[in-house]
């Protein structure tokens, strides 16, 4: 009989991970993906991805919205305890035999409960990791309701079966956002020039003269600091005198805080040479942060895809304390002068090898095989 797996992505990280997955089910017989586009992924503030699966030729094959409206701490417990009544729903009439769940996000949580308490094996990307924020405990206690572990490297894999999870549940897969990347033509900036055209605002980039890209995140544990964070790093950003592609936080809580702070600063600094972005699509993103002479922020993509491209970044603030990282990554405080000087010293070093920290790019494949193969049990015991 085949198997079916329910994947919910919730935002564009979701996304780039679960391509290759879907893409390797879709070559089996044994096995069928049904994606669910849920929370912010539906939403076109943060990509409209409906659109972008269309255009790429795979529909969405459910919508499940969930998302209370705002970017507070109540708005995220509000949207949590939603997505947990609507997905409960959902899995509950399609009876799925996997729920994919993916990493750290709060929303992930709120999946493993439905399935969990529909008795649905749960499968889980990216657990055993550790960093800073809430993400911290949200991922370990995915873990601890999940049945399939899907992991980045053998690090991870360790401290998960140190949490009493049996070492033939987990599978050192690597990051399958990879998979894309690998498979591209990084050079190709078509798509790039295409999103900066159609979503971007404020400065047209010149992809032939040197840009940096920032990304700042939410630390949902210190939402007061998005403030600070917008301010010392766009001075930091203005110091270094080159263009820069700068795009939105995510939907956590604290990211109302990022969004008015970058639009103040935007208005006092309407003539740098900015361009800002609700988004890009990954095809994109992989080309700009590639492309980049520094990428500035606090956004594990910085860690994870910066260190498989080998791209020279500053990692700003605490949001990732404690994330395993590469040589690429020089960590600073929120305070500008430590920014200007960690890109200076990035910029002045430019490019690192390629680092297979997280991965080789080949993932996909590895997690289908799995997903269509391995028994599925229920009941858990604990190896401690």
């Amino acid at each position: 009989m085949t198997r079916r797996v329910s994947i919910p992505i919730a935002t564009r990280g979701n996304y780039a991970k679960t391509k290759s997955i879907v893409a390797a089910i879709d070559e089996r017989f044994d096995i069928n993906a049904e994606t669910v586009l849920t929370g912010g992924a539906i939403l076109a503030r943060f990509g409209g991805f409906g659109e972008v699966m269309k255009a790429e030729g795979r529909e969405a094959d459910h919508v499940v919205p969930y998302l209370v409206d705002g970017e507070t701490p109540m708005a995220m417990a509000k949207s949590s305890g939603q997505a947990t009544i609507e997905l409960a729903e959902f899995f509950g009439r399609t009876r799925p035999d996997i729920v994919f769940v993916i990493a750290d996000r709060y929303e992930a949580l709120a999946f493993a409960q439905a399935a969990m308490c529909l008795n649905i094996p749960i499968a889980h990307l990216e657990g055993g990791e550790i960093s800073g924020s809430i993400d911290e405990r949200i991922r370990h206690a995915v873990t601890k309701l999940s049945h399939v572990h899907f992991v980045a490297s053998d690090e991870a894999a360790e401290r998960i079966c140190r949490m009493g999870e049996t070492p033939d549940s987990v599978h050192v897969v690597g990051t399958p956002s990879f998979d894309l990347v690998g498979a591209m033509d990084l050079d190709d900036l078509t798509p790039l020039a295409a999103a900066l055209a159609q979503t971007g605002s404020g400065f047209s980039i010149d992809l032939d003269q040197p840009f940096a890209l920032v990304s700042l995140m939410p630390d949902v544990m210190d939402r007061d600091g998005g403030a600070n964070l917008v301010e010392e790093t766009g001075a930091a950003a203005l110091e270094l005198g080159m263009q820069v592609v700068w795009l939105a936080p995510n939907m956590d809580a604290g990211s109302d805080v990022i969004a008015d702070n970058l639009r103040a600063f935007r208005a006092r600094h309407g003539d740098a040479p900015f361009c800002f972005l609700p988004s890009l699509p990954f095809e994109a993103y992989a080309r700009c942060l590639s492309h980049s002479r520094c990428f500035l922020g606090n956004s594990s993509s910085g860690i994870r895809e910066g260190a498989y491209l080998g791209v020279p970044v500053v990692n700003v603030g605490t949001r990732q304390t404690d994330r395993r990282r590469g040589h690429n990554v020089v960590d600073c405080p929120a305070e500008r002068s430590a920014v200007i000087a960690a890109a200076r010293e990035q910029m002045s070093h430019g490019r690192y090898p390629s680092d297979p920290l997280y991965g080789d790019g080949h993932a996909g494949a590895r997690i289908a095989e799995v997903l269509a193969t391995v028994p599925l049990e229920l009941d858990k015991r604990m190896t401690y």
